[in-house]
């Protein structure tokens, strides 16, 4: 399937729309802080390497030990709430132009991120991009996986040729688990194989 033939982009968010590694630091390291927990401080490069898991399974990498992990992961949803909307991110180059482009020619666009609840709220508020998505679901929303996510979706929509936009292996893996082609974003977070395309920016889904 050549890629004028999709009809619905669904795009993961962390890595592939923007980055807020730097504010998503803050989050954890004010966590710990408030809990007090003994650990080395929660710095980019070792969030970088986490990004795009569920929030419990970076816990799990990044702060592992004994400690109320239910109590950590309420006041960390409350902390992202407050920190993410005033420290944001950055998008990546022409995302809100490109987006405008693919539903200008009748595209359907689509969010789903394995971020916390908060996550999808945090990243409208900051960027205003809201208006450009379709429809939007996480995994600290549902408790779904990202590939569960996908295939919901998919058929909630009815979607017939829809492609998954991510930059992670995991965005890859989850997108064929869910019976759908990937577009792998080399400029994000991780590296991938197997993706049906690759992009070196994100203008590059214009003329892929």
């Amino acid at each position: 399937m050549k890629k004028r033939d999709y009809d619905a982009y669904i795009f993961d968010m962390d890595g592939t729309l923007w980055d807020a590694v730097d504010g998503y630091c803050d989050v954890w390291n004010a966590t710990i802080d408030a809990f007090g927990i003994d650990c080395p401080p929660i710095d980019r490069d070792r969030l970088f390497t986490q990004m795009g898991q569920p929030l419990d399974v970076i816990m799990d990498a990044l702060i592992p030990g004994d400690y109320d992990r239910d109590a950590f992961m309420s006041r960390m949803r409350e902390l992202e709430a407050e920190i993410v909307p005033r420290r944001g991110g950055v998008l990546y180059p022409r995302v809100r132009e490109v987006i405008e482009e693919l539903r200008a020619r009748g595209a359907r666009i689509y969010l789903v991120s394995n971020c916390g609840a908060s996550g999808l709220r945090n990243f409208f508020a900051f960027t205003g991009l809201g208006d450009l998505f379709d429809d939007s679901g996480a995994h600290g929303i549902n408790g779904l996986s990202k590939a569960e996510n996908i295939a919901l979706m998919v058929e909630r929509h009815g979607l017939k040729h829809p492609v998954y936009v991510g930059d992670t292996q995991l965005d890859v893996d989850s997108s064929h688990a869910a019976g759908v082609p990937a577009v792998w974003c080399a400029y994000g977070f991780g590296e991938a194989d197997g993706a049906e395309h690759r992009i070196d920016s994100f203008e590059e889904l214009l003329s892929l």
